[in-house]
């Protein structure tokens, strides 16, 4: 899908958007219309009553013996007062209502003049625009699923350089998200520890980024017996995925790490999972899905950061070979686990994702990224991502950042006293903390092996899909994180 500026409209016209402020004047557009289509517009809002209120849509058809043309009414609140993603939401609107309308050019004029940079207005048209449009259908028979072919945004500026780059920039985060959703999306007999690092090394070859595969025999030399316990019950041998991005190569002790939890499918071992709570299991790789979505808009966009993406791959399945509750394992940094409950097995892949970051790529901070708690769904929801952390002013930029992206988050304490929770009798530590606050122990957990560097965890297990259709999210996979991690390392340049 096309996205441009444009200075006027053409002659014959498709499909014209007039987002109206409530209680404004018609007259705004009356300069950018014919004299006929004006009046006749004027007539249906009259007719109508049309008071465009916040995000109401009203449709008209305009004919005249020259020309037939779809129009779109748009109502919004006080365009200063429009954050960036009530700006996505109302792009949104418009495209989905264009498909109903079978559309193919748009053109779009504000009306009003939004309350964000030309830069940043552009980045939204296109991330809003071709993240509607996204819809996951490779393996349906037949596809229906057609989309317009351009959304015009109509200005009269001469100086469009501005927004064209924002423009550029939203297409990239926009590309980027949808190849996280296309990862997330996959099935689990399609997706798995190798398919999943040839995947990687796809978007690696396109993107420009290094990678590095480790094999189990890599991992055994390398004592990663945390993260291999819990790939032992699966045919389908473990990997470890390194990605890096040397932006900022006078800039070599400021590595920052993206740990992606990257669980191909999770059935939770011998401590199994319900029926119903193993449909979705391919998504328990959202985290990994997003470090690479991001290793790719990173490269793309030529950030001038160092990062290294490390993803440890594999299966939590059952077999005579799968670990079990009352196992003690050893991970990568010495420290040994009491294994509780082997469906919480995302935090042991974690843990020697980054050890590996600090001891072998001697990362500065740390930011890991997964699918990790039911308890973070039960305590937020499923729009908002549950964050701790060790540095607040470093939450403090990814607030910041969110408010920008609109994935939205919030704070979780890192309770010092809830460290009691995890501590075992027989061995250093246990993976779960009991029945309360499990989004907080979890995290807590991953702290025990930082080592007191900068850390933000994000805890994405309710934001990580959808169940239907909404804003510019399609049914399935959302892409959390690409657009809230690259938009965090794009500020940290």
């Amino acid at each position: 899908m096309k996205i441009d500026v444009v200075r006027k409209l053409p002659d014959v016209i498709d499909t014209l958007v007039l987002c109206h402020e409530e209680g404004g004047k018609l007259d705004v557009f009356e300069d950018w219309i014919s004299n006929s289509m004006y009046d006749s517009v004027r007539r249906f809002v009259e007719t109508e009553k049309v008071t465009f209120k916040a995000d109401e849509i009203h449709t008209f058809h305009y004919m005249n013996k020259n020309q037939y043309c779809k129009i779109i009414f748009v109502g919004m609140n006080d365009p200063e007062k429009l954050t960036p993603d009530k700006v996505r939401k109302l792009i949104s609107d418009i495209v989905r209502q264009a498909i109903k309308l079978k559309s193919k050019q748009i053109y779009m004029i504000p009306g009003a003049e939004f309350a964000l940079t030309d830069a940043l207005m552009g980045q939204v048209l296109a991330e809003a625009s071709l993240l509607t449009i996204y819809k996951f259908d490779k393996y349906r028979s037949e596809s229906k699923h057609e989309v317009p072919d351009a959304l015009h945004y109509v200005q009269d500026s001469k100086n469009t350089r501005n927004l064209n780059k924002g423009i550029l920039e939203g297409r990239i985060l926009a590309e980027t998200t949808k190849l996280a959703r296309d990862l997330v999306n996959e099935p689990a007999n399609s997706l798995y520890p190798d398919t999943l690092a040839e995947a990687a090394k796809k978007a690696a070859l396109e993107y420009g980024f290094s990678i590095e595969i480790f094999n189990l025999d890599k991992l055994r030399r390398l004592k990663m017996e945390a993260f291999l316990a819990v790939a032992k019950g699966s045919k389908h041998e473990p990997r470890l995925i390194i990605m890096r991005h040397q932006g900022n190569p006078d800039g070599k002790h400021d590595t920052i790490a993206l740990i992606g939890k990257g669980l191909t499918y999770d059935s939770g071992g011998y401590c199994i999972k319900t029926p119903q709570g193993m449909v979705n299991m391919k998504t328990d790789m959202a985290g990994a899905a997003a470090v690479i979505g991001t290793m790719a808009a990173i490269s793309n966009l030529k950030l001038k950061v160092n990062v290294v993406a490390i993803i440890a791959a594999c299966e939590n399945m059952i077999s005579g070979e799968a670990y079990r509750a009352g196992d003690i394992v050893r991970s990568m940094s010495g420290k040994t686990i009491e294994v509780l409950n082997t469906d919480a097995e995302g935090r042991l892949t974690l843990i020697d994702a980054i050890h590996y970051a600090i001891e072998r790529e001697h990362a500065a901070k740390i930011i890991d990224i997964a699918t990790l708690t039911g308890a973070a769904v039960a305590a937020l929801g499923t729009s908002i991502s549950a964050v701790v952390t060790n540095d607040q002013d470093w939450y403090n930029e990814l607030e910041h950042v969110s408010n920008i992206t609109g994935e939205t988050i919030w704070q979780l304490p890192a309770f010092e006293a809830y460290k009691e929770l995890i501590k075992s009798e027989i061995a250093d530590l246990k993976n779960i903390g009991g029945q309360w606050g499990g989004a907080i122990t979890a995290a807590l957990f991953i702290q025990e092996f930082v080592q007191e560097l900068p850390w933000l965890h994000i805890d994405i297990a309710g934001t990580s899909s959808k169940e239907k259709e909404s804003g510019y999210y399609s049914y399935g996979a959302t892409g959390v994180g690409v657009r809230l991690l690259t938009t965090l390392l794009k500020n940290m340049e």
